[in-house]
């Protein structure tokens, strides 16, 4: 697996040795396009596709036997070398015990993120440098700069707002960057899959994977069940005063801001507020009840800046899917906490907050619990 020597023209200089890149092949559009951008721009490319979950749990997703047939498919039509590396028992430890645990504990975690750290640009980069290769290329909408001021690699957000990921890659480390390629930085959707026809790949069509890849039909309370062998474990649901309003069959079956699944009759819809692992409780109130003004997050990473050393205004994004909101951080404890200019919906522990300064990802952590906006 020798390099081959050629010149390729660049912007800034020539470059005498080809460069080697481990692509993470999905089967989709996305990395299919990656691949093929990398290897027209004269890239050594070597596709690795990863076997995370069982196949009668992959149904449909990024690595069920189906993906991996389109992305050996793909392999074949640009005429690169693809393979299949089997990781069920490193993702089963690193992220499904880590998603029934945080369940379990009344959290709601994030599993992208955790699979992007330790599997995708952890185990996967580390097998990718086995390889002698330069980088690992993934079909993620974000981009990977390096600030020669500063000296660190920036994360920043793709191009295509409506499909930017930055938010699930903030827990990568300065090395994870360093080694990183996003080819569709500047790419919007519909032109990737323009570009998939004119290389003629067979996925151009593909639809987009949603769900969690290990919950294809996006039942967590089921996969929990089925799989953990967890006991519902029944307790009282109560008020925000703690005034007891009925009964819950398990707290797994809840999240923060749910709605349905309550069961109460009231004056006013109600929304869960809270969990409390430990009582078994799950709170509930009306709608105003569960915006909050602050949050502490832990196991912070940061990004763009090796510390923080006074309070910054940015933006800030608590899931993947809500818009970016104006708030304050500042070191708090051990972690960051946020202040929120205008209170925020549904703050839910185990899930990741993620701070922007522009496009910029300043940095993120893992949302512990709300604060009195005194603190």
């Amino acid at each position: 697996m020798s390099s081959t020597k050629y010149k390729v023209l660049s912007t800034k200089r020539k470059v005498k040795e080809t460069k080697r890149v481990v692509v993470a092949m999905s089967g989709g559009v996305d990395s299919s396009v990656a691949a093929a951008l990398l290897k027209e721009k004269g890239y050594e490319v070597i596709g690795i596709t990863l076997k995370l979950v069982p196949d009668n749990r992959a149904c449909g997703s990024c690595c069920s036997a189906e993906a991996v047939l389109d992305a050996k498919k793909v392999a074949f039509k640009l005429n690169i070398p693809h393979y299949t590396i089997n990781l069920k028992k490193e993702f089963f430890e690193y992220v499904i015990k880590d998603f029934c645990a945080e369940y379990v504990n009344g959290r709601t975690p994030n599993p992208c993120v955790r699979c992007n750290a330790y599997i995708k640009f952890g185990l996967l980069l580390q097998k990718a440098l086995a390889l002698k290769a330069d980088y690992l290329a993934t079909g993620h909408y974000a981009a990977v700069i390096y600030n020669a001021k500063t000296g660190r690699y920036i994360l920043e957000k793709g191009k295509d707002c409506g499909k930017d990921q930055s938010y699930a890659l903030y827990s990568l480390t300065q090395k994870q960057l360093k080694y990183s390629l996003f080819p569709l930085a500047k790419l919007k959707k519909e032109k990737v899959r323009k570009l998939a026809k004119r290389f003629g790949l067979l996925v151009a069509e593909k639809k987009d994977s949603q769900e969690i890849c290990f919950i294809p039909d996006n039942n967590y309370a089921r996969f929990l069940r089925e799989n953990f062998k967890l006991k519902a474990k029944s307790g009282d649901i109560v008020d925000v005063r703690g005034e007891k309003l009925g009964k819950h069959s398990g707290i797994f079956n809840f999240t923060v801001g749910q709605r349905r699944g309550i069961n109460i009759a009231a004056k006013e819809p109600l929304y869960v507020n809270k969990i409390d692992a430990c009582k078994s409780r799950i709170i509930v109130g009306g709608k105003t009840a569960v915006f909050g003004k602050a949050l502490y997050a832990e196991a912070v990473n940061l990004v763009a800046v090796s510390k923080l050393t006074k309070p910054m205004t940015v933006q800030v994004k608590t899931r993947y899917s809500s818009k970016p909101v104006k708030a304050v951080i500042k070191r708090f404890k051990n972690g960051v906490r946020v202040k929120f200019a205008r209170p925020e919906w549904a703050i839910s522990p185990g899930q990741a907050v993620v701070f922007y300064q522009g496009k910029k990802v300043l940095g993120g952590g893992i949302i512990s619990g709300k604060l009195a906006s005194s603190v």
